[in-house]
């Protein structure tokens, strides 16, 4: 474990940042006492399975047609006269 003073953490942040992504123990102190660690962040979870996806698509593709494209529809939304 290597210790680094808030001063020091301040100039060096990205340096400490670095030595943290390669596995050494960061810890920040201030006044001689701990106060903070730097660890890398564990990855993040994948939100949605896939099974959402497939249910997301079966649903749309049973959903019958409007007739219109997005374009065409807001082709009709600018060409209307306001009033």
């Amino acid at each position: 474990m290597t210790t680094y003073s808030v001063a020091d953490a301040k100039t060096g942040l990205p340096s400490l940042i670095d030595k943290a992504l390669e596995g050494e123990e960061v810890v920040i102190t201030r006044h001689g006492k701990p106060v903070a660690e730097l660890r890398p962040m564990a990855p993040v979870a994948r939100t949605a399975a896939p099974a959402s996806y497939n249910w997301l698509r079966a649903r749309r593709q049973g959903r019958k047609g409007v007739g219109l494209t997005s374009v065409d529809l807001l082709n009709q939304l600018y060409d209307e006269p306001t009033g």
